[in-house]
């Protein structure tokens, strides 16, 4: 059976679809992150809206989690993590790394 014949037998049928969580929000501002922690669920993979409300770009990057993402001032981008294992996974804003760090703690 083609693969959309059965996409569509299974959603007339009622089988259950998979549900996506909503983006967790991040944002720039003051060339900082707030909330500077975010707690997420281990194992499930993570969409991340990056918004930068200051008129500077700002990198996303952290190499615990091996994602590098700039934004462009007074923008947004979104940024996909794969599954964590629990623990605390550091990430920083590049351009200013003194005052733009935090930490995603996967439990």
């Amino acid at each position: 059976m083609p693969r959309h014949a059965l996409l569509l037998a299974l959603a007339l049928t009622g089988a259950p679809t998979l549900a996506v969580a909503a983006p967790l929000e991040l944002v720039i501002e003051g060339r900082a992150f707030t909330p500077a922690e975010l707690r997420v669920k281990a194992g499930e993979p993570i969409e991340l809206r990056v918004v930068n409300r200051d008129a500077t770009a700002e990198e996303f990057e952290s190499s615990a989690l091996k994602v590098e993402k700039v934004v462009a001032g007074h923008s947004e981008a979104m940024v996909r993590i794969r599954p964590l294992k629990p623990g605390h996974y550091k990430f920083v804003g590049e351009y200013h790394e003194d005052t733009a760090h935090g930490v995603i703690i996967a439990e």
